[in-house]
């Protein structure tokens, strides 16, 4: 049986990198990449809170497509967002490190934050 502790920290880890998103997004808009990295940082860390508490075992990775295939094996209500999700995983990787620059426009920026949001809701919501 998955510890009740170990979830929770996974899902204030989430909470706090959604928060993270939002307040940047209000005070520095043009700080993209920090915003997107820290949706899709929301999105793995509540992906992996939901796999410890569905007992499924994954590897130490950022990618949120072979995170999501994990957990519709028990659950496939995250499905539907696959396509956005999978987007979003790109943001980890690409946005990290400086030689690595793209341009994300406003309504990329709200709609990762949106799909962060939406994520983090569906999980701790199953989890509740």
């Amino acid at each position: 049986m998955p510890s009740n502790d170990l979830v929770q920290s996974w899902l204030l880890k989430a909470a706090r990198d959604l928060e993270t998103a939002k307040i940047v997004a209000s005070h520095l808009p043009d700080y993209d990449d920090v915003i997107a990295f820290h949706c899709q940082q929301a999105i793995e860390k509540g992906l992996k809170g939901y796999l410890i508490f569905l007992d499924i075992e994954f590897k130490p990775v950022h990618d949120l497509g072979y995170l999501l295939n994990l957990t519709s094996t028990k659950d496939d209500a995250f499905d539907i967002y696959f396509e956005k999700i999978d987007r979003i995983s790109r943001y980890a990787v690409q946005i990290r490190y400086p030689d690595t620059i793209i341009r994300l426009t406003r309504f990329q920026i709200q709609e990762a934050i949106k799909m962060a949001d939406l994520i983090f809701t569906l999980v701790n919501g199953k989890i509740s």
